[in-house]
Parts: structure tokens; sequence; C-alpha cells
């Protein structure tokens, strides 16, 4: 899958749940309609990655959920912030 495709997938999850949404808006400083206008942009792409990727237990089950590996989601973002 390609890192950005894969990144809004890993969005996608990340938004599934509200207090994890709400925690990701609030670290990033985004709003939903910021978030809404900026999902062309891989540095807003790779920072869902990223937030994913400092809680193992959200990056390991969105791993899971998106039938890929934590290192997947991990070197998607790496490939989005080049």
């Amino acid at each position: 899958m390609q890192p950005d495709m894969l990144a809004l997938a890993a969005l996608g999850w990340l938004l599934g749940e509200p207090a994890r949404a709400q925690r990701y808006l609030d670290l990033t400083g985004l709003d939903p309609d910021g978030l809404r206008r900026s999902l062309d942009n891989p540095a807003v792409l790779a920072s869902a990655l990223d937030f994913l990727s400092g809680h193992e237990p959200d990056l390991v089950a969105a791993a899971e959920a998106l039938a890929v590996t934590p290192e997947d989601l991990i070197q998607a973002a790496k490939e989005l912030t080049r």
C-alpha cells in the first residue's frame, strides 16, 4: 500500500475513538476543519503515523486493524517526510 493511502487508513482508525481523536487534535493543534483541509499534506499524514508510533498499544492495534505490521506504519511515516 502506498504511504499516503496507508496513512489515511491509519488516520481513519485513529479518529474512530473519540478520546484518541481528541488527543491527536490537541497534540497537533489541528481542528477538524483544518484536518480535513490538510489530508493531502504529507506532513499531516505522517503526524498521524507518528502519533500512533508514540503509543505502542495504539500502533499495534492500528496495524492489526489495517492488516499491516507496525513497521509498515513506521516506514510509511518516514517515506512521507522525505
